[in-house]
Order: C-alpha cells, then sequence, then structure tokens
C-alpha cells in the first residue's frame, strides 16, 4: 500500500512548523553525533571529524539553496547573503547583518541554539571556531570563489551577550582571487 504524500496539501504556517521541527532535528542529529564521536574519541578527534562533515555540507548545502533560488556561481556579496538566509539554522538562530556594501558584508550570529542550550545547562560555549571558519569558508567560496570569510569573532573566543559568532566577507578582485 503507497502513503500519501501529506505536505503537498498543508497551510503555509502548518509547512512552516514542519520546515522549523526538520531544522530542529537536524540540528539535534548533528550534535548527537558529536557526543558520541566526542565520547568515544575525545574532543579533539570529534572537532576534526565535524571539520571534514562540515567541509563537505556546506557545499552542498550552498548549491541546493542556490538552485532552488536560481543563482548562479559568482553573485557576489549579494548572492552570500540571500543564501545565509536559507541555511537550515536560519530556521533556528537569530542572525544579523551589520555592514554591507557591493564587496563586503559582517554577519552575526546574535543567538545560537547550541551555544543556548550549552548555557542553559551551565557549560562554556562550545569551541567551534575552527569548524566555523571551515562551514562559512566553503559555504561562501561555493557561492562565489572570490569571497573571502574572515572570523571577527566565535567561541572559544571572548564575545559580548549580544552576539555569539561574527563573519566578515570580503569580495575579491579577479586578480586577487
Amino acid at each position: 500500500m503507497d502513503l500519501e504524500y501529506r505536505f503537498k496539501d498543508m497551510t503555509k504556517d502548518e509547512l512552516l512548523g514542519w520546515l522549523q521541527d526538520a531544522a530542529k532535528l537536524w540540528l539535534a542529529h548533528d550534535g548527537l553525533w558529536f557526543q558520541a564521536v566526542e565520547a568515544g574519541d575525545g574532543m579533539p578527534r570529534a572537532i576534526e571529524h565535524d571539520t571534514t562533515a562540515w567541509s563537505r555540507f556546506s557545499p552542498i548545502e550552498a548549491k541546493r539553496i542556490m538552485k532552488r533560488l536560481g543563482l548562479e556561481p559568482g553573485g557576489g556579496i549579494d548572492a552570500l547573503i540571500t543564501c545565509l538566509q536559507y541555511r537550515l539554522y536560519a530556521h533556528l538562530n537569530e542572525q544579523e547583518l551589520v555592514e554591507k556594501s557591493d564587496r563586503h558584508c559582517v554577519f552575526r550570529m546574535k543567538k545560537c541554539r547550541v551555544q543556548s542550550a550549552r548555557q542553559r545547562r551551565g557549560l562554556p560555549d562550545f569551541p567551534c571556531k575552527s569548524v566555523g571558519i571551515v562551514e562559512y569558508t566553503t559555504f561562501a567560496k561555493t557561492i562565489d570563489p572570490r569571497l573571502e570569510c574572515r572570523c571577527l569573532a566565535c567561541p572559544p573566543d571572548d564575545h559580548p551577550d549580544s552576539w555569539v559568532c561574527a563573519w566578515e566577507f570580503t569580495l575579491q578582485d579577479e586578480t586577487e582571487a
């Protein structure tokens, strides 16, 4: 017996609820996977594996977002900003754009679901900087190979209470890329 595809008749609000739940499940799986590796092999090895996973996932996510939006590689800062708004964790985290020009932008994560959960449990920030550098760099370069990414601050770096991490993206000239 074939099962009916239930999503096609849902309202916009119902679909958005399912999308948010799917993003939460994706993030929960990511966290559980990480914790399992950490328990078996320790934090440094878990971060090493996490970095590898994000180096592969971020370009896939960027390509799928671009395909869905009809964007071709090479769209610069505007394409990057658009795509950042469609990432899975954009449904879970609070993010903001604090600077923007044709060749530069600064993106900040104001609230991060992972860090908030650790905070509620009285744990220090998860040291995600090394993973974030790979994640944001590969995401940006998939959108436009001329984009350079620089971490302004990310745990374990100190940061204000008003945001968790900040990333600067710069569009290099063809001769610089």
